[in-house]
């Protein structure tokens, strides 16, 4: 069972839940956040694109992105989101608020694996390829910089990027090495995948102890919806929130093989939509025939339901291989794996002092020897803290004052 709420003790770290797949569902208590007093001014805006698009996407109108500007002079952070991420996703939202609170300009993107990005920004549409994606980032970066520099008044650039958003900010800070266009003065990768296949095979990897495996995966889900749900209704709930969720956790709803198993159902269905997207976007015939043209009254239902069998495994191997060696004859899958590794462009990480990471010793998605890896390439560029999962921590207001002042020291 998920071990009874419980807060840190001999480490003198004060974030509360000691359980990794625990903490990265239930993130922080908001009574451990930071106070942020007032309206933050959020927006979202569309980088219009003359794209012809397939009339399923009918409703798309070019990528969305999020912004919050200072009336004055400061310095900007742009930041990229995690795998399946929108510009306005929990984590997102919560980096914006808190990095306008301290006086920066914000710009968040989407993941490049979020549908919106993979249909307007994306140059193959085909996502996962991290210097593609860094170089597809990039241009929509200078673009909106493009639109947005006439309006604020900027001192410097930063860069933050979250679990893959945060492997894929090492790419993108190596390219603007060469191309100069922000020079970034601080690169924050936070919860970083060092490899994005062993990542996602450790996440794949937790639906291996539901009742059945992978294949039984619809009926894992809706049996876990059934237990939250008979507990919400025999609880004084008002709604399914921050209360409900620490109500059901210190209640052992779920054993920790069923927290696991909701990770990686979450982490499947934003798979389901990226590969929807891609296969649609490319006509690859994956799923959808590639003479099948969707129409918007079409049902997705029964596509949905492949798709999330459809392991990001599975995509990787029949698909997206397939697809990158058909594009460069000779491309090794070896090869290939090495491009989807932080390892690719190990030199460079090693000599920047700008960049760095911040992660946690039990975030799950780092293969054996993977956080060594980080030691030994970043040395006092690194931050880990001892507990929170995957991203748990994120909002906790000690990593939260320490990310800030990371910003802050390299603006001063």
């Amino acid at each position: 069972m998920l071990p009874a709420f419980a807060w840190a003790g001999s480490t003198g770290y004060g974030y509360p839940i000691d359980d990794s797949y625990a903490a990265t569902i239930l993130g922080t208590p908001k009574n451990l956040r930071p106070d942020i007093p007032g309206d933050i001014p959020i927006k979202t805006m569309v980088l219009e694109t003359d794209l012809k698009k397939p009339e399923i996407f009918f409703y798309d109108r070019g990528l969305r992105y999020t912004v919050a500007f200072q009336d004055h002079n400061a310095p900007l952070v742009f930041l990229i989101a995690g795998t399946g991420g929108s510009s306005r996703s929990a984590k997102i939202t919560a980096l914006i608020t808190n990095l306008y609170h301290a006086g920066f300009h914000v710009i968040a993107l989407p993941s490049p694996t979020f549908p919106n990005f993979i249909i307007d920004a994306s140059t193959t549409h085909v996502p996962g390829h991290l210097s593609d994606d860094a170089a597809d980032l990039y241009r929509v970066m200078e673009q909106i910089w493009s639109q947005t520099k006439g309006r604020i008044e900027v001192t410097d650039f930063s860069l933050v990027g979250y679990s893959l958003g945060g492997t894929e900010a090492a790419f993108v800070a190596r390219l603007d090495e060469e191309r100069k266009v922000f020079d970034f003065r601080r690169v924050l990768m936070l919860n970083p995948a060092v490899s994005l296949y062993n990542s996602v095979s450790r996440i794949e990897g937790l639906l291996e102890h539901i009742p059945g495996g992978p294949k039984r995966i619809g009926a894992f889900y809706n049996r876990v919806m059934a237990k939250s749900t008979d507990f919400y209704r025999k609880g004084d709930f008002v709604a399914i929130d921050d209360d409900f969720l620490f109500a059901a956790y210190q209640a052992q709803v779920l054993n920790r093989d069923e927290a696991g198993g909701m990770i990686a159902v979450s982490f499947r269905i934003s798979s389901a939509g990226m590969i929807f997207a891609s296969d649609v976007m490319t006509h690859g015939g994956y799923v959808v025939p590639k003479d099948r043209e969707l129409e918007n009254s079409d049902s997705l239902d029964d596509y949905f339901w492949t798709y999330l069998h459809l392991s990001f495994l599975d995509y990787f191997n029949e698909y997206f291989v397939p697809y990158f060696q058909s594009r460069h004859p000779g491309l090794t899958r070896e090869k290939l794996l090495e491009a989807l590794s932080i390892r690719s462009i190990e030199s460079y990480l090693a000599s920047s002092a700008k960049v760095m990471v911040i992660t946690n010793e039990d975030d799950f998605i780092l293969a054996p020897g993977e956080l060594d890896y980080l030691r030994r390439v970043f040395g006092h560029r690194l931050k880990v803290y001892p507990s929170g999962g995957h991203l748990g921590n994120l909002e906790y207001r000690d990593n939260m004052a320490f990310l800030i002042d990371r910003l802050r020291s390299a603006t001063r």
